[in-house]
């Protein structure tokens, strides 16, 4: 069973980094993943990750919802399938190293120019690899936001449809993730699920404020924002990284 103080800052680091993904549509998840490891097993706080973005996701997906893109949302969730079949096969478990690793480095995609990678969420193709790759990628290390961001960042959806398609992809991805991880998700102890449960509401007000603030944006200043504040959290990441492979 968790501490109150625990169970308090695990509350505002959920309200916090939903109201991050609210704005991005991305980036929170990444936040609370690095909450989350500092006090739970590798594999269990990729499963309780999961289940808390299902919310965060899901109250976004659904405040945005009459933008969502179904066409696109469906062929990459056959993408998804691919994924998990592929590391269902080949019997994957992470561990924290190589987790901290694969995140750090996803932000050099979205820094590729337009030029050298000009993938498109709306081109059928393009949707089944971002499905394959960025969900691939969510059920190995836990997150997946820039490789599935350079899908839509660089596409002719306006901020509004990036969000709701980007909201609804996650949604699957994540309870692909329980599932994925459903040994790990049932060994979970009760204080894991109260835990969860106490941060399910601050999911649905944080992404519920970070919906409001995104009203404000510009496409622009959403394109570039995403770009910095993803490549922060990414340099965290790999520095720990580093630090882990180093032993200490």
């Amino acid at each position: 069973m968790f501490a109150p103080l625990t169970l308090a800052l695990v509350a505002l680091s959920v309200f916090l980094t939903s109201t991050l993904s609210g704005v991005f549509g991305m980036a929170g998840g990444l936040v609370l993943l690095a909450v989350l490891l500092t006090f739970l097993p590798v594999a269990t706080a990729i499963a309780a990750q999961g289940a808390i973005q299902i919310v965060a996701n899901g109250s976004r997906a659904w405040f945005s919802r009459k933008h969502i893109d179904w066409r696109v949302l469906s062929i990459i969730c056959l993408g998804l399938a691919a994924a998990a079949l592929v590391l269902f096969i080949l019997r994957y478990t992470p561990d924290l190293a190589t987790v901290c690793i694969a995140i750090g480095l996803m932000p050099i995609l979205v820094w590729i120019p337009k030029d050298w990678l000009a993938l498109d969420a709306q081109k059928p193709l393009h949707a089944f690899l971002c499905g394959f790759f960025g969900g691939g990628l969510n059920l190995a290390v836990g997150v997946s936001g820039p490789t599935v961001d350079i899908f839509f960042i660089r596409t002719p959806m306006d901020r509004h449809t990036i969000i709701a398609t980007k909201a609804a992809t996650q949604v699957i991805s994540h309870a692909s993730k329980v599932v994925f991880y459903g040994g790990m998700a049932a060994a979970m102890g009760q204080g894991d699920w109260i835990m969860v449960l106490v941060a399910a509401p601050f999911a649905i007000a944080g992404t519920n404020l970070g919906f409001h603030i995104l009203q404000r944006m510009t496409d622009d200043g959403f394109r570039h924002w995403t770009r910095w504040v993803v490549t922060a959290i990414g340099l965290f990441y790999f520095g720990r990284g580093v630090v882990l492979l180093a032993g200490y």
